[in-house]
């Protein structure tokens, strides 16, 4: 029998092998998102559903079964490090569930999915459902198959949540969102009622894409954001690529007519680059070298837009940055003008354009409606309409087409079911983690408006990036902030800073 350090040693090259192929796939799909012409899509999905496979073949492999079982065992298992302890943890869990898919199928679903991303594309801008739609329905079926192989106990939803965000359920996020909800109503209707409306013509302009790259570049730069282990593309939904330690890569997508939308895309994205550059290096090459969940890694992507960068604060410091690079745009405005401007409350059709207090009830549509697909409540063909129902009385505005409802996002082709309801969980860590961030800096709003970072970025690699996967997100919210997940300090923070902006009592 092998000698217990030999069997960790083994346990380690296996799941470092996984990684290398995870990273090659990872780069694969980055090159595909970024860089590849369209005919590229068929045979680069089939070498990305083949490295994949490869993937749930090692995964599932009996070597990993055997290597488990032995460090599982109470004798070997309680002299393991604890960063062993809880990689195998978390590897037993994911093995569990990926012995119950079958190869083939896996691998199908792999294909179908690099393909339905493409499709998703073109079916977006020729704004066409019924492209996508035979697609969709493929997707969702295989969903509600892997949930019932998987297993669950109260809901099948629940099963996909767990893999983006362990422990949450159907049962918190019903609870959690029906507060969101109707808050984030009351608080809207309440804005709405304003005269006190900002003025946004400053952004009735065109901005150079150069020039807004300058500005993307330069506030990644003063986030923290390490180039020398980083790069910036473009892509048609921007997202954040963790390659490995000294490679986390960024995209965003610049629009002439559009400030906002590249410049807090970028700033979004590089709070994801951020968390993923400065993870424990003892974690390399683990299971555990990852942000605790989607949720508490949105919320750092949503630190930084938001909380930091859509701030008063942010705004008196980057004003004359602003200013230099786009002097034709705002050399009339003052900080006031821009910062109210910058967080002006208009019901947007498209989520990634959604200001603060409408965006959670974006994703609430999204949940509802992944959650009755995937308990067979409703169908794949009845989306546009139910959707359509959804934006229209929640947030009073009602798509006229599909590339602004249904088609917007690029989850659904990609299999991400369950995924949504993270982005709202991030706006309420955020919030509950900039609470705490203000006891622990008692010169916090000093920082901000200076534009010195350091000392935030380090409270936030002390108290969050530093455990990578070694908590879970229940676990680190309380570790954090000493108390539970609590979605009343992001209704808080809205309500102070909206009332102010709109001069309304909340």
């Amino acid at each position: 029998m092998r000698d217990l350090q030999s069997t960790i040693e083994q346990y380690l090259n296996l799941t470092k092998k996984r990684n290398h192929f995870m990273e090659a796939t990872g780069l694969m799909s980055w090159d595909l998102h970024t860089n590849a012409p369209k005919g590229a899509v068929e045979g680069r999905s089939q070498v990305i559903g083949t490295m994949a496979s490869e993937m749930l073949k090692i995964s599932t492999s009996p070597e990993m079964e055997n290597l488990l079982n032995e460090l599982l065992q109470e004798e070997n298992f309680q002299q393991l490090p604890e960063i062993i302890k809880k990689s195998v943890v978390e590897e037993h869990k994911q093995f569990s569930r990926n012995k119950k898919i079958p190869q083939e199928k896996f691998m199908a679903y792999k294909i179908l999915t690099s393909k339905a991303q493409a499709v998703w594309q073109e079916a977006k801008g020729k704004n066409d459902f019924n492209l996508f739609l035979p697609y969709l329905e493929e997707i969702i079926q295989y969903n509600r198959q892997m949930v019932e192989l998987w297993g669950y106990q109260e809901h099948p939803y629940d099963a996909l949540l767990d893999q983006y965000e362990p422990g949450m359920t159907v049962k918190i996020l019903d609870e959690i969102f029906s507060y969101l909800k109707e808050e984030t109503i009351k608080l809207l209707d309440k804005i709405n009622e304003s005269s006190n409306t900002p003025d946004i013509s400053m952004f009735n302009n065109t901005f150079d894409i150069e020039k807004q790259k300058q500005i993307s570049l330069r506030i990644l730069h003063l986030m923290g954001y390490d180039f020398n282990r980083g790069r910036m593309d473009v892509s048609a939904h921007p997202f954040t690529i963790g390659l490995n330690l000294g490679d986390v890569r960024v995209t965003t997508n610049f629009a002439e007519d559009s400030f906002q939308s590249a410049f807090y895309a970028s700033i979004h994205e590089g709070g994801h680059g951020i968390y993923n550059q400065n993870l424990p290096i003892e974690l390399r090459d683990t299971n555990l070298c990852k942000g605790t969940s989607t949720g508490i890694h949105e919320s750092q992507s949503r630190y930084w837009e938001n909380v930091v960068g859509r701030s008063k604060g942010f705004w008196k410091f980057f004003e004359e940055e602003v200013k230099e690079t786009f002097p034709q745009q705002f050399k009339k405005v003052t900080t006031d003008e821009i910062y109210r401007a910058i967080n002006v409350i208009q019901p947007s059709l498209v989520r990634i354009f959604a200001d603060e207090v409408t965006y959670n009830l974006h994703i609430i549509v999204r949940y509802e409606l992944e959650k009755d697909l995937i308990s067979g409540k409703i169908q794949v063909k009845d989306l546009p309409t139910l959707w359509n129902n959804k934006m229209e009385e929640y947030l009073g505005i009602r798509p006229e087409k599909d590339s602004e409802g249904v088609l917007q996002d690029m989850h659904w082709s990609g299999g991400m079911l369950g995924y949504f309801p993270t982005y709202s969980l991030g706006n309420i860590y955020a919030a509950q983690f900039t609470n705490q961030m203000k006891k622990d800096l008692a010169n916090y709003h000093n920082l901000v408006e200076t534009g010195d970072f350091k000392e935030i970025l380090k409270w936030l690699k002390d108290n969050i990036h530093c455990y990578g996967r070694l908590l879970e997100p229940s676990e680190l919210v309380e570790k954090v902030t000493g108390e539970g997940i609590n979605p009343k300090h992001l209704i808080q923070y809205l309500k102070e800073k909206y009332s102010e902006i709109y001069q309304v009592e909340l």
